[in-house]
């Protein structure tokens, strides 16, 4: 996990920033909890320490969209669940994503969504919970589902003032599969949350 951070960090000092390019490094912790309540300010956990290594990258597709401080990026993303059932559970995903801009006190705060598909090569544990909460009323669950990625972060590099990190984002990452209510693959409930921290560089 150390080397996936510092080998993001010494991305940093050797690449030109044009910020056509994005790739991002995450560690996530499951949540019984669902979307809302995350949002809410509850993250919440499973007790079972279920985590998640991801690994993103992405194009930049339009800045300052309508010249509006919009950013959209085509993303896809590799990840791995550390399961306790099943310890080699891997996910592979593709979304669209807009990041929102607020440029203040010579920093960048950016409030992100992304929207597109995950699919994971087995049920994650904590969507096959939720799917057994009740014994006589099993739901159904999925490999394929809806991805959403919902990120707060902020420059670091110009947080510390330092140029060579220019670009260089800190920030919240929750990572939520679902089935929309039942619209893809008659998934009602049996998603997933992931509270996760992570790092993120733009070249």
């Amino acid at each position: 996990m150390k080397f996936v951070f510092f080998s993001i960090f010494l991305l940093n000092l050797v690449l030109c920033a044009d910020d056509k390019y994005s790739m991002r490094a995450a560690y996530g912790i499951a949540s019984y909890n669902n979307l809302g309540e995350i949002i809410a300010g509850k993250p919440g956990s499973t007790g079972k320490n279920l985590s998640v290594v991801a690994l993103d990258a992405g194009y930049l597709l339009k800045e300052n969209l309508f010249d509006l401080p919009f950013d959209i990026y085509l993303k896809g993303g590799f990840s791995y669940f550390d399961e306790k059932v099943n310890h080699d559970t891997y996910e592979v995903l593709t979304y669209v994503k807009a990041f929102y801009n607020l440029d203040f006190l010579d920093n960048r705060v950016r409030i992100g969504l992304g929207e597109g598909f995950s699919y994971t090569s087995d049920i994650l544990e904590v969507e096959y919970d939720e799917s057994h909460k009740n014994s006589t009323d099993i739901l159904k669950t999925s490999r394929f589902l809806n991805y959403l990625d919902i990120t707060l972060d902020v420059d670091f590099g110009k947080l510390i003032n330092y140029k060579p990190m220019y670009g260089t984002y800190v920030g919240y990452l929750l990572k939520h599969r679902s089935g929309i209510a039942g619209l893809i693959n008659n998934v009602d409930h049996g998603g997933s949350n992931y509270n996760s921290f992570y790092i993120e560089k733009t070249f």
